[in-house]
Formats: structure tokens, sequence, C-alpha cells
């Protein structure tokens, strides 16, 4: 790692929580550039907002899908 990066990261680790986590924001952000990628995650959600809406499944809790996903990696 360069001197430069290891000073950058010295100094963003000195930032409060609330801060640091502002800058991950931006900069994962800044990664998901790739317009046909967005794309394709906006026509995922859409078509998982009209499947909740028609009914055709139904929403669980956060805690329920964890649960679902930890006993499936358990088996």
């Amino acid at each position: 790692m360069s001197t430069n990066m290891e000073i950058l990261e010295a100094e963003v680790l000195q930032l409060p929580p609330v801060e640091r986590s502002h800058l991950l924001e931006r900069l994962i952000t800044s990664l998901d550039s790739d317009p046909e990628v967005e794309e394709a995650w906006e026509r995922e959600a859409d078509r998982r907002e009209a499947e909740l809406e028609s009914g055709s499944i139904s929403a669980v809790s956060g805690q329920e899908a964890i649960a679902r996903l930890r006993a499936r990696l358990t088996r």
C-alpha cells in the first residue's frame, strides 16, 4: 500500500462512525456506475413490487428471511 493510501486510511479511521458510514456509502456508490447493472436492478425491483402488489408473493420480515437462509446453509 502506498504511503498516501496509508495516510488516507489513518485519517478516515479517525472520523466518527457516522461520517465513516457516509463515506463508505459514497465510495460504494461510486463503484456501482454500470448503467446496465443499474437498469437490471431497477427491473428486478419493479418485478418484485408488482408481485407483492398482486399478492402472488408475500413479504417476510428481515428476521424471518435470515432464519430461512441460516436453515438452508446448515443443511
